[in-house]
Parts: C-alpha cells; structure tokens; sequence
C-alpha cells in the first residue's frame, strides 16, 4: 500500500501545493534565505563561506516535515533513488543577482571537436565496419550528456581550488559516456525492433541486426579501452558499474510486476539502472580525478542520478505528448513494446483496468489504443512531470553544495532545460 499512498499524496501535492522553482532553490545556496527542506539534508554539507571558513564545506541540518518516498529495494539502500518530496510551503519571492549561464555555451569549447574524437577512437581500417559506428556520431544529438559531465568536471575543479580548465581524464569520461549511451541506442533497437532514431533509419534497419549488436560491441570495447588509458583504478571501477546497470535495467525492463505497488518501485530502479546510471557514474568519475572527499563524491554522482531520471521521466511523459517530427520516433512506442511508463502507473490510480492491460503488456486487440486514452483523461502526465520536478529541485540541491562558479549555476539551469525539453 505504501506505494499507493505515494502516488496519491503526488496528486494532492500537485493539486494543493505551490512548489520552489528551481532558481529560488538556487537562491537558499547563495546566502539570501535558509537552506532548502530535505529530511536527507540532516548532517550533510553546503557550501557556506564565512569569517574563518571560506571554501570549506559546513553541516546545515534542517528541521522541516518530510516526506521520502519509499523507493529503495533490498541491497540498494544507498543508491536509490528518490528525492525527498517537500510538502506545502509558500513559495519565497527574493531578489538575487544570480545569472545563470546557458550550459551549452559554457561547454562549448570542450564539445566542439567531441565526436571527431570519438570518431578517431573508433576508427578502423574496414570501411563498412567504419560506417556502422560513425552512424550516429554525426555531431547532431543532444551531447546533453557529455555536456553534463563537462560542466561537472569544471565545477568540480573550481570547488577544488583548481584550474577550471579540464584535465585530460575528465574530458575522456565526457567522451565515454556518450560512446556507451550511443551503444545502449544501437543495442535497445536491436531488442525492441525500432526501424526509426534520431529521425532517421537505425542501424539495424540499415545493416541488419547481427552488425548492429557487433557495432555496439565494438563501441563499447573501445570505450573501456579509453577508460583503461586513464589510468586510474577508480575511475574504472566507478563507470564499470555503469555497464552492469544497463544490462540489469535491460532484464528488468523484460519483466513486470504483478503487485501494483511494487511497479512503481520497479519502474523507478528500472529507470536509474537504463538512464541515470550512466550521468551519476560519469559525474563521480569526473569527481575522483580531483578529489579524494567522499562528500564532494556524493554531491556528483546525487546530481547526476536525479537529473538522469528526471531526463527519462520526462521523456515518457513526451511520448505521449510529442509527435514523430519532434522525438524523431513514433509516439506511443512505449505502449506498442509492452512497457508501461511514469504516466500509465499514475493514471492506474483512476482507471484500474490499466492493470491487466499492464500484465498483458498491452497485447490484447485494442489495448493500446485504450491505454493511451486512459492516460490522457488522467492527470498521469501531469503527476509524472511534477514528480520530474522535484527530482529537479534535489539536483539543484545537491549541485547547490559546491562552491559557485558559472559551471555550478550553468548545471542548475540544465535541471530548467530538461524540464522543458520537448524532444
């Protein structure tokens, strides 16, 4: 029941409450208010610089009611996965001369040349071989996760009292993230038999399926050997887990659960294991380069883990509100593959025949087509973008502990673009 109680209490929260933006969020972390409520913020650190103090880091506990939802599995305590959901508070209207930068701007110089890089690491002599896996190394993808870990790297850099500019580690990692995020793309549609990405044909629409699963191989193979040129045990260890997340995720994603209560639960690990995995680990890896803090750890790979499941969550809330020319997929490609996502589990809620639809995975003649209109006579998709809000504002809390710098701000304003992203 518990799980039950949390997507009703989403719902009055939406309905009754006025939540923090994201920038008066920022605002608390800049010396204009007290820090923002969070039952897990009790004993942990922000940046607070003072007579005696400056740049170090100091504990700000707070004391406000709390409500953590109850998304942690057994053996996943520490890694999973929710931010506390605050409950009503009126809504602080305060001045700040806070600027924040554009993201992309700030990263630009060390995304120019990104994918002739990745195209360089992957080059090999067998022309066809060659073609598979430049295919989606065009230049012309978000790079959101690249451009992440980068301001990351630089806004760990600036904390640590070094040089902004990065090491050649860290702009690696930037680099490995979007190889492996790019493999993920080609082996996910080898599984769901997608024939559309990014707008156009996929690999295996192209080449078939058995090059695409071996260019997504090789992808990642090369991946793996840059990482190992790091260097760094550390840093291996971390973005190792990140491949064992995405397969763990693909099973999970496989599977479902018969408990209505225990589905969201297992949507929201099945999300961070696909999805956020890779931001939270990438982030940290960037982070172990430069520091040896454990907290400071903490506060990269939290930031990377939230605003890596609000990325997806609103990503399934798009898939019910945006078209083929914007995704440059089919909407309801969830539905057709059996999956249900944040909006079908909240709109169960109101029209419990979604739960046998769900077992079935939506095969029975007309099952689509009725699950797509239960969701959108729900609030399913209202209710799964405020739930993406306040993974926002857990970012921003946690990016908040950092020591300014344009890098910090620009990834607060990141948490804004992705709640915004219509493709």
């Amino acid at each position: 029941m518990a799980a039950c109680r949390w997507l009703r209490q989403c719902r009055r929260w939406s309905a009754n409450c006025t939540s923090t933006g994201l920038l008066d969020t920022s605002r608390h972390f800049n010396g204009r208010s007290g820090p923002p409520p969070s039952a897990s913020s009790a004993g942990r650190t922000s940046w607070s610089p003072g007579p005696g103090s400056e740049g170090q880091l100091s504990a700000q506990p707070t004391h406000l009611k709390t409500f953590n939802p109850p998304t942690s599995l057994p053996g996943h305590t520490s890694r999973l996965l929710t931010p506390t959901l605050q409950c009503c508070r009126r809504r602080h209207h305060l001045h700040t001369d806070v600027k924040l930068k554009d993201p992309y701007t700030l990263a630009e110089k060390d995304l120019t040349n990104l994918y002739d890089d990745i195209r360089k690491e992957l080059f090999v002599s067998k022309e066809e071989l060659k073609s598979l896996c430049d295919y989606y190394f065009d230049g012309k993808g978000k790079a959101i996760r690249p451009m992440i870990v980068i301001l990351m790297a630089r806004a760990l850099n600036a904390h640590s009292n070094r040089s902004g500019d990065l090491l050649p580690g860290q702009r690696t990692i930037a680099m490995i993230a979007e190889m492996i995020h790019t493999a993920s793309l080609v082996h996910d549609d080898v599984i769901d038999g997608s024939g559309q990405r990014r707008g156009k044909r996929t690999i295996n629409e192209l080449w078939g399926e058995k090059k695409a699963i071996l260019a997504g191989d090789f992808i990642l193979s090369t991946a793996s050997m840059a990482m190992a040129r790091i260097g760094d045990n550390d840093v291996v260890k971390v973005m190792s887990q990140v491949m064992e997340d995405l397969v763990r995720g693909e099973f999970m994603q496989l599977g479902s659960k018969e408990n209505a209560n225990e589905r969201f639960k297992h949507y929201l690990e099945k999300t961070f294991k696909k999805t956020a995995s890779l931001i939270a680990n990438s982030c940290k890896a960037v982070c172990v380069q430069v520091s040896s803090d454990p907290d400071v750890h903490e506060i990269a790979y939290k930031y990377g883990e939230n605003i890596g499941i609000a990325f997806q969550l609103v990503d399934d809330v798009l898939d019910f509100t945006s078209g083929v020319s914007h995704l440059g997929k089919p909407s309801a490609a969830d539905l057709k593959l059996g999956l249900a996502t944040g909006p079908v589990l909240f709109a169960c809620q109101q029209f419990p025949e979604l739960h046998a639809m769900i077992m079935r995975r939506f095969s029975s003649k007309g099952d689509i087509d009725r699950a797509w209109q239960f969701v959108l006579q729900s609030d399913g998709v209202q209710q799964t973008k405020f739930l993406a809000r306040r993974y926002c504002d857990e970012a921003v809390r946690q990016i908040s502990m950092l020591r300014p710098s344009a890098e910090r701000d620009a990834l607060i304003r990141v948490t804004e673009m992705v709640l915004t992203r219509d493709k």
